[in-house]
């Protein structure tokens, strides 16, 4: 909102200052900061509230140390990280963009399953809460309007290669912005993907049903992302710094795939419009990082699932819109391997169930996290060390733009 007063500001007073609402470098300091105000102001606030209100989930027994501090401990502060990155998406992002449309069309989605479960699990003291198919119906649900955006709507175009003339300081496309099902993929040399390969064998006729496939692929994306980032929310501070250190990749690569000058350099599709992508992950990245003020060990507040389903599926749906989901696997390798943990250790003990007459685990306990838990590993140390990795793998991310 703020912007459009700015612009209006500038071009009909020429107001002092205004002009710099036009840059998305100075929106998304702006939106880190507010994000951050936000956090700490208000944080403070919903959670005495939650406090007065009693509202904190039991902890369940399962034998780890430091277990017993964390009872009582108030849950639903997810809320304060959604409106840590919604307050600032709205003053500082341009509002009828359609890759911000859809971002807080899917932050709000998120928000609202995980608040019904962690509602369920507080005020109905069920401890399973939201029962796991209506979860996956949701999630799936937004799969397929965030497939079908980006299929559909005239507005998310890419511009496959782009030539710059030093003489005119002009930039062309050598092929006009165009719908494309194209993706950026990892170390190899052209660094693109085409979805319609996927269904070439079945014939010429098929390529006008890419887009099933297409929305079939964002809802397994938004699936797991999600579900892994809930996976990974078990110790303190653990799925916030996780998401920050994501978050900031991302507000990269955003703001690479709509710089033209970026793109040309490093020789990758240019997005148009999904600069503004970059102030709402700035109000991400500061939204996450602000909640940690409460959150880290010892937390004075749990996320629930109000946050972290919303924070595993926002980082899946911007690397869908800017057109990096194929590097989840390297950029979310913690949320992966998470994920992984518990398949692994549950598929095991049925096997061994089913085989011997006795359930055996691959690690002490799933997810991987309680696993150095059980080894007697320090709750921070975990957590650091955690982070330290997915920094790591954010590097390694990074470097796949140049790398090929």
């Amino acid at each position: 909102m703020l912007y459009y007063l700015f612009e209006y500001l500038q071009s009909v007073y020429d107001f002092p200052g205004a002009g710099l609402f036009q840059y998305i470098s100075f929106r998304a300091a702006m939106a880190v900061i507010t994000s951050l105000l936000v956090s700490l102001v208000f944080g403070g606030k919903i959670i005495e509230l939650i406090q007065r209100k009693q509202i904190s989930e039991e902890v369940r027994s399962l034998g780890l140390i430091g277990e017993e501090q964390k009872q009582g401990t108030p849950t639903m502060g997810g809320l304060i990280i959604l409106a840590a990155i919604l307050i600032p998406t709205l003053l500082f992002t341009k509002l009828d963009n359609i890759y911000i449309i859809t971002m807080i069309v899917s932050t709000v989605w998120l928000g609202v399953i995980g608040f019904i479960d962690d509602y369920i699990k507080v005020f109905k003291k069920d401890k399973e809460g939201l029962a796991g198919r209506f979860k996956v119906l949701g999630q799936i649900g937004l799969g397929i309007i965030v497939g079908l955006i980006m299929v559909f709507h005239s507005d998310i175009v890419v511009k496959d290669e782009v030539s710059f003339s030093s003489d005119t300081e002009v930039f062309d496309s050598v092929n006009l912005a165009k719908k494309s099902s194209k993706t950026t993929t990892p170390f190899l040399k052209n660094n693109e993907f085409d979805y319609q390969i996927l269904t070439d064998w079945v014939g010429e006729s098929a390529k006008d049903y890419t887009w099933i496939l297409f929305i079939l692929i964002v809802v397994i994306i938004i699936t797991a992302v999600s579900n892994g980032a809930n996976m990974t929310d078990g110790l303190d501070g653990l799925a916030t710094g996780t998401s920050a250190i994501i978050g900031g990749t991302l507000a990269l690569f955003a703001y690479v795939s709509g710089n033209i000058i970026a793109a040309d350099y490093l020789n990758i599709m240019y997005i148009p419009d999904t600069g503004e992508l970059v102030i709402y992950m700035a109000a991400f990245v500061g939204a996450c990082v602000g909640f940690m003020w409460y959150n880290s060990y010892p937390a004075q507040v749990f996320m629930g699932d109000t946050g972290s389903l919303a924070l595993g599926g926002i980082i899946a749906v911007v690397s869908i819109l800017i057109r990096k989901e194929l590097l989840i696997p390297v950029l979310c390798g913690i949320f992966l391997v998470e994920n992984l943990s518990v398949i692994m250790q549950v598929g095991y003990f049925k096997y061994t169930k089913k085989k011997f007459g006795e359930g055996k685990r691959i690690f002490k306990m799933a997810p991987l996290h309680h696993h150095y838990q059980k080894l007697g590993m320090n709750e921070s140390k975990i957590v650091t060390r955690f982070w330290i990795v997915g920094i790591m793998l954010a590097v390694i991310t990074v470097v796949t733009l140049k790398l090929r």
